[in-house]
């Protein structure tokens, strides 16, 4: 099988460049979308999380079915791209994380392939859920492309889709959480436990609840450096050899 690589868009990077054609995958778990480089790009799988337009919500994404597709298409990295809330005094809009940490409160979604059965049960280790190459790789050439991204921080994932009570976010900031979202989780935990190496991009746009005043979104500033930041990340997908880390291991 050749191997790929592949983007998970989230909100604001819906829809991948010109030079990729559509196809539907079906897995197991369900149909997924994907689109599929041609030419100069035929080594990368784009998939928009919430679809094109932006019509499903994150308890609703079919995080099994978008996993098993990438897998089945022979890709073995994935850079995925959140829109969040800035937690942290030292994340406003604009600022972007190469996330290295996640806390999951949500519940209710099919989060792992290993349910018993037929499907087995696997212990998959997840102490470190993000790739560190693919990490660390990130935050080296982000210059290169004129960003600034911060080298590490903590994702706490709700259900959604309504926003966090500033309870809520005091809490999470009290647990360590710099950024909150709604999509990390269970998409982290699937790629460890089908074998992708995985880590994301975390583009504030917003203060958390209750941070800075009354909660506003400003999707402006994920725009702005959007067209850096798929350059970026196709770099990062090409360059790096991600089987130098150690987040893909045996578990039980």
């Amino acid at each position: 099988m050749t191997t790929r690589i592949g983007i998970i868009g989230g909100s604001g990077v819906e829809r991948p460049e010109q030079g990729f054609r559509e196809e539907i995958v079906e897995t197991p778990f369900g149909n997924a979308l994907v689109w599929i480089g041609e030419g100069g790009n035929d080594d990368v799988v784009f998939l928009s999380r919430h679809g094109v337009d932006r019509d499903v919500p994150p308890h609703r994404v079919n995080y099994r079915a978008n996993m098993k597709a990438l897998h089945q298409l022979g890709v073995d990295r994935v850079l995925a791209t959140f829109a969040v809330g800035g937690i942290a005094d030292d994340i406003p809009p604009g600022a972007a994380v190469a996330i290295d940490q996640v806390i999951d409160l949500t519940s209710g979604r099919e989060h792992t392939f290993f349910d018993g059965g037929v499907m087995g049960l696997h212990h998959a280790p997840f102490t470190e859920p993000i790739c560190s190459a693919l990490r660390e790789a990130t935050v080296a050439r982000s210059p290169a492309f004129g960003l600034t991204i911060r080298p590490t921080g903590t994702y706490i994932c709700f259900n959604g889709p309504r926003f966090e009570t500033a309870a809520e976010i005091r809490m999470s900031k009290l647990l360590g959480a710099d950024v909150v979202g709604m999509t990390a989780m269970p998409e982290a935990a699937l790629a460890r436990e089908i074998g992708i190496h995985y880590a994301g991009i975390a583009v504030s746009v917003n203060w958390a609840a209750g941070i800075r005043g009354a909660l506003k979104l400003d999707f402006g500033a994920l725009d702005a450096i959007r067209g850096k930041l798929l350059p970026l990340i196709l770099d990062v997908l090409r360059t790096t050899d991600p089987h130098t880390c150690t987040c893909i291991e045996t578990g039980e």
